[in-house]
């Protein structure tokens, strides 16, 4: 889901918590319905209609509810929509949770996934076949933000996706005769430039972490995995230490603004052409495009800066899932409901006519509505840049289960190295030790 604030969940996980992830999958092998680690019996369908609730804070979400439900008089769908996940959904579906009043239905934003999971509130969807069957639909990185790691369990269903390219300021470039740069190098080269030219490059935001996690995501890098033994914490991974090293470098050259993002200096500075490109997801094309509306049509999108040249890697930022909590009564009739306003044409068309949600699914990247010209963007089909970039987002970036712990730190860390108090790598270096002292201080096993 595309959010103009930084993603992360709001809860902390109980200090009751005694195991990893991989230590708390479900059990049996699974037979009838569904093919995974679930009992197939889970989703047996229900005795007459049923009434199932759902959460979500996409705006236009009821428009898809009502197409579903104009549709299924039997499986009737009832949503409450409120505040984004950090802005208190999250907190809120772990009270329900623990008073056993949970929804059906929840959204849950990839990066939030193990906070549930290792609280124990979510449904395992492997034990419906449908769902199973479904996996092939799905971008495939998308399907490893759900399985967590372990492919004989499915946790949620994927929603939404936010693979990153590059925005810039096509006008600007070409005025200046400076060439769009394809690798982080000719990046650095290009900052320069711009900034003898007056502007900045781009803004170096201290408050959007999983920015940074998606550059050391198209790194091939890990900041979290887990196995048996319990969690690796690796923030100081050669590859993040390469992703952090470079935006110092660029802090330090003075190449990138630090203005506060999300603010109405950060609009004016990309309204007056003061920040020329922005590195961002698919859902970053409405930001600019609503918080710098005097550059209609200045605009291009282009590939992410590769380490080498010829590489073809992209990073992600952001994205969405459907989960069933557990407790729900109608599994069968839930994943139901949650593969349509997944998988089908005509629910995902309403949520990107409705909230510029950017699909999961393989077929969803291809809708009609995303083949057009785009005007703010001089009439460049932007989302076919997104379309190839998402298939070359890693699988295997795993998130934590202390995830609001861990930006709140990194953020703190950045926030020092804009004011020079502090570099990039020193933020990850501190934020390593913090995490790994969290997850002990929860009980969850942390390997040394």
């Amino acid at each position: 889901m595309q959010h103009r604030t930084r993603r992360g969940a709001t809860a902390l996980l109980s200090t009751t918590v005694l195991v990893a992830l991989a230590a708390c999958s479900s059990g049996g092998s699974g037979s009838g319905s569904g093919d995974g680690g679930a009992d197939a019996a889970a989703c047996e369908p229900s005795e007459g209609s049923v009434e199932l609730s759902f959460t979500s804070w996409i705006p236009g979400i009821e428009t898809a509810v009502d197409a579903w439900n104009a549709e299924n008089p039997d499986i009737q769908v009832t949503v409450q929509t409120g505040p984004n996940g950090n802005g208190g959904t999250y907190q809120n579906f772990f009270n329900q949770l623990k008073a056993g009043n949970a929804p059906d239905l929840g959204q849950i934003e990839y990066d939030a996934l193990p906070n549930f999971r290792v609280q124990d509130g979510l449904a395992d969807l492997s034990a419906c076949a449908d769902v199973v069957a479904a996996q092939d639909q799905f971008v495939d990185w998308t399907w490893g933000q759900v399985t967590l790691g372990d492919e004989s369990s499915v946790w949620a269903l994927p929603q939404d996706s936010g693979p990153m390219a590059m925005f810039y300021r096509a006008d600007l470039f070409e005025a200046n005769g400076i060439p769009i740069p394809t690798t982080w190098d000719e990046y650095a080269a290009a900052a320069e430039q711009v900034r003898a030219a007056g502007g900045y490059i781009t803004n170096f935001s201290t408050a959007d972490v999983n920015q940074l996690a998606g550059f050391v995501w198209q790194a091939d890098g890990q900041w979290f995995s887990n196995d048996a033994d319990g969690w690796d914490v690796t923030l100081t991974s050669d590859e993040s230490e390469k992703v952090a090293d470079y935006w110092q470098g660029l802090l330090d050259d003075d190449l990138v603004s630090t203005v506060p993002a999300w603010t109405t200096e950060w609009d004016n500075a990309y309204n007056t052409g003061q920040a020329w490109t922005w590195v961002s997801a698919v859902w970053g094309a409405n930001s600019i495009a609503s918080g710098a509306p005097d550059t209609a049509g200045k605009w291009a999108v282009a590939p992410m800066p590769q380490w080498e040249a010829g590489d073809t890697a992209a990073g992600n930022w952001g994205g969405s899932s459907t989960a069933v909590f557990k407790g729900s009564d109608h599994l069968y009739e839930a994943t139901k409901f949650a593969l349509w306003l997944n998988t089908s044409e005509e629910a995902l068309t309403i949520l990107n006519e409705e909230a510029n949600i950017y699909p999961a699914t393989k077929d969803g990247l291809s809708l009609p509505v995303l083949q057009e010209g785009v005007e703010f963007y001089g009439g460049q089909a932007i989302y076919d840049v997104f379309a190839e970039a998402s298939g070359q987002v890693s699988p295997d970036f795993v998130w934590g289960p202390t995830m609001t712990q861990v930006y709140n730190d990194v953020s703190d860390g950045l926030k020092l190295a804009a004011t020079g108090q502090g570099t990039v790598p020193d933020a990850l270096a501190a934020a390593q030790t913090k995490t790994v002292d969290a997850l002990k201080a929860q009980s969850i096993p942390v390997q040394e």
